[in-house]
């Protein structure tokens, strides 16, 4: 009898994630927009709704310097706030 196990040859293959890499910010290009995000967040108690405008700013830094695939920022969430910005560009 032998001990020897037999694994099947199929081999798992990665795949990448479906929006895309997501890497990491290694000079710094978003850390303004992330200390703000953040000291917006302290200020609120961490409640993240008030601090959108600040999010949907960092977020088009990353877009902005490839370090995110490109999203419009209807998808991610931030459809009220680009209506509210060209309302007022509108009026001025």
């Amino acid at each position: 009898m032998s001990t020897a196990m037999n694994f099947s040859t199929k081999s798992f293959t990665p795949r990448p994630p479906d929006k895309g890499a997501f890497p990491l910010d290694h000079f710094g290009e978003c850390s303004a927009f992330k200390e703000r995000f953040m000291e917006c967040l302290r200020h609120s108690g961490y409640e993240s709704a008030a601090c959108r405008q600040h999010a949907m700013a960092y977020l088009e830094c990353r877009m902005d310097r490839r370090l995110m695939a490109n999203e419009p920022l209807e998808k991610l969430g931030f459809k009220d706030l680009i209506n509210e910005k060209s309302e007022e560009n509108h009026e001025k």
